[in-house]
């Protein structure tokens, strides 16, 4: 699995704590991970909440990544702008069982969690059994275990929701503010990663024109 760790501006100076632990987890388990930004506070391409939204949406519509990690101080706003975007499924993680519950009754493709309220001491062990909880075994099999057909079916129900009130990721693109989504495309190593993992021609072909 591709997964994808954004990190907005607030939060950048912890940017290396939350990539190494990810990665400690992530990478023994046979994934890879794909860090989007931001790397440092003195990052040229800055990004805002409302940005990791936009950029989550991006990464998993275009099949660049199959799941985001992202975040904020409270990872509230970072969940909320992800939650904006068609096919994401966004859920605000704090502890492992959080992420366990998450990863087995709502199955989705995002978490979102705090890097700034609650985040002291150890807290990159905190973050590490989150990661462990989350990607370590089949996803969405249900908890507790005698409810997971209705679980499937409302997780069907919900994505055909979303189908239905939201647009096609191209049309996001091209109605959204183009000064945003340059800036959200800015970082420096989008293009290295985004390109040669996207699997859309179309939203590859449109970030190309956008940033030519």
């Amino acid at each position: 699995m591709k997964i994808a760790l954004i990190i907005e501006n607030s939060q950048a100076a912890k940017s290396s704590l939350v990539h190494e632990s990810l990665t400690a987890v992530a990478q023994p388990l046979g994934h890879e991970v794909f860090h989007y930004g931001m790397y440092t506070p003195e990052d040229k391409a800055s990004l805002t909440y409302v940005m990791n939204g936009l950029l989550t949406g991006i990464l998993l519509n275009s099949g660049a990544a199959d799941f985001v990690v992202t975040g904020c101080g409270t990872g509230m706003g970072s969940m909320l702008a992800a939650n904006a975007m068609p096919g994401v499924f966004c859920g605000l993680v704090i502890d492992p069982t959080d992420a366990f519950l998450f990863g087995q009754i709502n199955d989705g493709n995002a978490i979102s969690m705090p890097y700034s309220k609650g985040f002291g001491w150890a807290a990159e062990l905190n973050l590490q059994d989150v990661y462990a909880k989350l990607f370590d075994g089949e996803r969405g099999l249900g908890y507790p275990r005698e409810r997971a057909a209705i679980m499937k079916t409302n997780r069907g129900i919900l994505k055909d929701l979303k189908a239905a009130s939201c647009r096609d990721m191209l049309t996001v693109l091209k109605t959204v503010d183009q000064d945003l989504l340059k800036a959200t495309v800015a970082g420096e190593k989008f293009a290295e990663y985004f390109y040669a993992n996207c699997k859309d021609e179309a939203i590859a072909a449109y970030l190309r024109e956008v940033t030519a």
